[in-house]
C-alpha cells in the first residue's frame, strides 16, 4: 500500500481503496462473515480475519469486540495490527462503513445498517483529513487510547439478511480449510512440507537442505520436528503419499509423470512405495479409481 501511494502520488489511497473496494470482493471473510445478528458476524470475523489480515503472531485472533458506552456501544478493533498501521486502519474503517451503506442500498432500504455516530483513531490526524470527512461524514477522533467505530445500542439487536444456507456451509467449509492450512503452515512440519513440495523432483529432498533454506542447522530442524512428535523422513515420506493420491486421483497425472515429481529414482521405486502406502499398484488406481484407498482429505486431516 505504501508503494501504492508513492506510485500514484494519492496518500489517501488507502482510504479510497477502503471506500471503494468491498471485503467480499477481495476476500473469503467478506464472504463467510454473513450473520444473523451483529455479534454473530462479530465472532465470525474474529474466527477467520486470519485469512484476510495475519500478523504471523496470532494477533488478529478474537480481537474486535463490542463494548458499551454511555447508552452506546463501540465497535472496538483492539489488534495492535491497527495501532501500528494507520493505513490498515484506514481502509478497514472506510471499508466497514462503505459497505453498511452498499448493503443498506442493496437491499432497497429494508436492512437499515446504522451508521457510525463517531470514529476513533489512534494515529494522528493526517494531511488528507478531508478525505476522512467526504467518507466518513461523522465526527472523528485522533489520537485515541482506541481504534473504534461508535454506535447507538440498537445496532446489536439489529437483524440481518439471512444467507443462503447451502451456499453459507460451503463458504464456512472451505474457510474452515484455508484456517486449517495456515494454521499448519506455522508448525516447523508445515514449513518442512511448503519448501519441499517444489524441490521434490530435484533430489535434493534433504534435510539439510531444508535445514539451510530454515536458516536453521540439522540438528536444530531434527530437534524442532521431533519436539513435533515426527522426523524428517516420516514428514517426506507422508508428504510423497498425499501428493501421489492428489495427483493420481485428483489431478489425473501419469504414473510415471507422477514418480517424476515426487523425486523417485524410477517408476519401480514409486510403484513399491506406493503398493506400501495404499496396498495397491498405482496403475490400479488410476484404471479402477479404488474406494478402498483413503481419499486425500482424510489423508490429510489424518497427517495434519
Amino acid at each position: 500500500m505504501k508503494v501504492g501511494i508513492e506510485l500514484c502520488d494519492e496518500p489517501a489511497l488507502a482510504l479510497l481503496f477502503g471506500a471503494e473496494v468491498s471485503l467480499s470482493d477481495i476476500s473469503i471473510l467478506g464472504l463467510v462473515g454473513n450473520a444473523a445478528t451483529p455479534e454473530e458476524g462479530c465472532r465470525k470475523l474474529n474466527r477467520y480475519a486470519c485469512l484476510a489480515i495475519d500478523g504471523g503472531d496470532g494477533e488478529t485472533a478474537h480481537r474486535i469486540e463490542f463494548v458499551p458506552e454511555d447508552g452506546k456501544v463501540c465497535l472496538k478493533f483492539a489488534s495492535t495490527l491497527f495501532a501500528d498501521n494507520p493505513l490498515l486502519t484506514e481502509s478497514a474503517f472506510a471499508r466497514c462503513v462503505c459497505d453498511g451503506r452498499k448493503m443498506t442500498a442493496a437491499t432497497g432500504g429494508v436492512t437499515q445498517c446504522p451508521s457510525p455516530k463517531a470514529i476513533r483513531f489512534t494515529h494522528a490526524e493526517p494531511s488528507y483529513r478531508a478525505e476522512y470527512d467526504r467518507i466518513f461524514g461523522v465526527p472523528l477522533v485522533f489520537g485515541s487510547s482506541m481504534n473504534a467505530l461508535l454506535f447507538d445500542e440498537e445496532l446489536l439487536s439489529m437483524r440481518l439478511p439471512q444467507p443462503n444456507q447451502y451456499v453459507s456451509s460451503l463458504l464456512t467449509e472451505r474457510a474452515e480449510a484455508l484456517l486449517e492450512k495456515l494454521e499448519n503452515s506455522k508448525s516447523t512440519r508445515g514449513r518442512v512440507e511448503s519448501l519441499l513440495i517444489p524441490i521434490l523432483h530435484t533430489g535434493e529432498a534433504k534435510i539439510e537442505t531444508i535445514a539451510r533454506k530454515l536458516a536453521l542447522s540439522r540438528q536444530t530442524l531434527f530437534r524442532r520436528l521431533k519436539a513435533e512428535g515426527v522426523t524428517f523422513e516420516q514428514v517426506l515420506d507422508e508428504l510423497r503419499h498425499k501428493l501421489a493420491l492428489e495427483y493420481l486421483n485428483g489431478k489425473n497425472v501419469s504414473v510415471n509423470q507422477t514418480s517424476y515429481l515426487l523425486g523417485f529414482s524410477d517408476p519401480a521405486a514409486f510403484s513399491r512405495a506406493f503398493k506400501r502406502w495404499t496396498g495397491a499398484s498405482p496403475r490400479t488406481m488410476k484404471t479402477q479409481k479404488n474406494p478402498q484407498i483413503t481419499p486425500i482429505t482424510q489423508i490429510k486431516k489424518q497427517y495434519q
